[in-house]
């Protein structure tokens, strides 16, 4: 196991809760009005959030691919399709990740995809996303399997596998930014054998970006 992948795998745990939150449509609690005194709710003084509008349907112009065809008795490439899809993204057409989210479902589990279909998305969907709809952008990602070997061995009806995704995004004003970069453990689940996997549970871990080098550091004089 890398050092990478250590630190990746010590933060998949703390990650889950927000992961499931984000992706399931589960209640996000961090978004309740803080309590007054004694307990009593500040529901008087609290208008609640309108959700964020779905996206536009892709048409000719859009720039993200349709979700692919794959071999859905190969566990690998159905979480290598879903993570594809659902980080491709194009800010003239999507209001949030969360359009590409429900562009992937095809390759969710039907309780998951219920539940993301339910799922209406509040909060803003962040500065990364802003700067990209700035330049009316879209995504596109790489998608690699974690080879190291630690994922539990395959059973008849379930599966794990880690993924790599990182990305670049193009504005439509020639624009050029990073795009997506996270860890990602996929739970695939069947209900028997030779019948199609699905992603049943999914949790991300945002990828550390490097930090860029400081102006002091800088290499030593050689006439020093």
């Amino acid at each position: 196991m890398t050092t990478r992948n250590r630190a990746v795998a010590v933060l998949l745990t703390s990650a889950t809760g927000l992961a499931l939150l984000a992706g399931c449509g589960l209640r996000d609690y961090r978004e309740d009005p803080p309590g007054g005194d004694g307990g009593t709710p500040a529901a008087s003084s609290f208008t609640p959030k309108a959700p964020l509008p779905p996206g536009r349907a892709l048409d000719a112009d859009a720039r993200v691919p349709a979700p692919p065809r794959v071999d859905e008795s190969d566990a690998t490439a159905v979480a290598e399709a879903w993570a594809g899809t659902a980080y491709s993204h194009d800010t003239a057409y999507d209001t949030s990740p969360h359009d590409a989210a429900l562009r992937a479902a095809r390759f969710l589990t039907p309780q998951r995809a219920a539940a993301l279909r339910e799922y209406r998305p509040v909060s803003g969907p962040g500065d990364q996303w802003n700067t990209w709809a700035g330049h009316r952008a879209w995504t596109t990602v790489d998608v690699a399997a974690d080879l190291d070997g630690d994922a539990p061995p395959d059973a008849a009806r379930e599966a794990y596998r880690g993924l790599f995704v990182e990305g670049e995004a193009h504005g439509r004003d020639g624009w050029q930014g990073e795009g997506p970069r996270v860890n990602v453990f996929v739970k695939l689940t069947r209900v028997g054998p030779g019948r199609p996997w699905r992603v049943a549970d999914v949790t991300v871990v945002e990828a550390a970006v490097p930090p860029s080098a400081s102006p002091s550091a800088t290499a030593p004089d050689s006439n020093e």
